[in-house]
């Protein structure tokens, strides 16, 4: 080994790593491209081996690259580790928080709840990140995330906040020009609001099968939100949470008592990340205010 190297240089290439562009793991760090390149440059140097691939598309791990990432998670996972175990409950609630969530939970229910956590914690920054995928906490791309289901493998700490229940929508406007749905078999002959197929991100979004598999959607996409506000422009019916559907007064429900589809939210931490203050103060408080919601959640029950 040529040189000494630092903590910083390692999380430099831990940041370019999970980013795979510079620009975004300077970004994450909260530095300048420029001095963040110098630190990866200068870890080569030290380490005598090239750390990525260069190219127009992004920085990727070499074979020494992907070495070198696995070590450097651990050390980062010590590190977190005894961050969370000496410091403990006297640690401040400061600093960013990164939760990711699907684009309907985070925007509709988490976004306007999170004044409250600022009041209780004004050193916090929240960053939630509302979008239709699975977001990666081995990768960091988020702190906290909201899944669709419980893992199975990873170093992961799960909690279940809640079931949540489905079911069919749409707007007064839409039922007034169509005949009376009465029963199930009338659906086929309506136009439907949904997922495109090959973009469900998780196998839990896929509805319409267990409504009937011979629904052809009018409209597709993506977000839920989008879903929802194109049925209650009058696009047609969709298969929609009911925790955003129901307080709508411009949406009502079709088929309650034969169409009730029922899905979980689970709170997702790093096991790593899940002892340091500011996470768990974050995580906590969405668990606080999904319990205290649960009729939003669970109609019906």
């Amino acid at each position: 080994m040529g040189t000494r190297f630092d903590w910083d240089d390692l999380q430099a290439f831990l940041a370019v790593a999970r980013a795979g562009r510079l620009t975004a793991g300077a970004r994450r760090l909260g530095v300048d491209h420029s001095t963040l390149s110098r630190r990866i440059a200068a870890l080569e140097e030290a380490l005598g081996a090239p750390l990525f691939h260069r190219d127009p598309m992004g920085y990727t791990p070499t074979e020494h690259g992907e070495r070198l990432l696995e070590t450097a998670e651990a050390m980062e996972s010590l590190a977190l580790g005894i961050q969370g175990e000496l410091t403990g409950t006297r640690q401040s609630v400061t600093g960013a928080v990164r939760v990711g969530a699907p684009d309907g939970f985070g925007t509709r229910f988490l976004a306007p709840r999170m004044a409250e956590l600022g009041r209780r914690h004004a050193g916090l920054e929240v960053q939630l990140v509302a979008m239709p995928r699975i977001f990666s906490l081995s990768k960091r791309e988020a702190d906290i995330a909201i899944g669709l289901s419980q893992p199975t493998q990873g170093r992961l700490h799960a909690r279940k906040l809640t079931d949540y229940e489905l079911g069919l929508y749409a707007a007064p406007a839409y039922l007034d020009g169509q005949p009376a749905i009465t029963g199930m078999e009338q659906l086929t002959a309506h136009r439907f609001v949904a997922y495109i197929d090959d973009l469900i991100f998780t196998p839990e979004l896929d509805y319409l099968p267990h409504v009937s598999r011979d629904i052809r959607p009018f409209l597709k996409s993506t977000s839920i939100v989008a879903q929802l506000e194109a049925v209650r422009a009058g696009a047609g019916i969709g298969v929609l949470p009911c925790f955003l559907a129901a307080p709508d007064p411009g949406l009502v429900r079709v088929l309650p008592d034969e169409v009730r589809l029922t899905r979980a939210f689970w709170l997702l931490v790093h096991s790593d990340l899940r002892r340091l203050a500011r996470v768990r103060a974050v995580a906590d408080f969405i668990a606080e205010e999904v319990a205290a919601a649960a009729a939003l959640f669970s109609p019906s029950a």
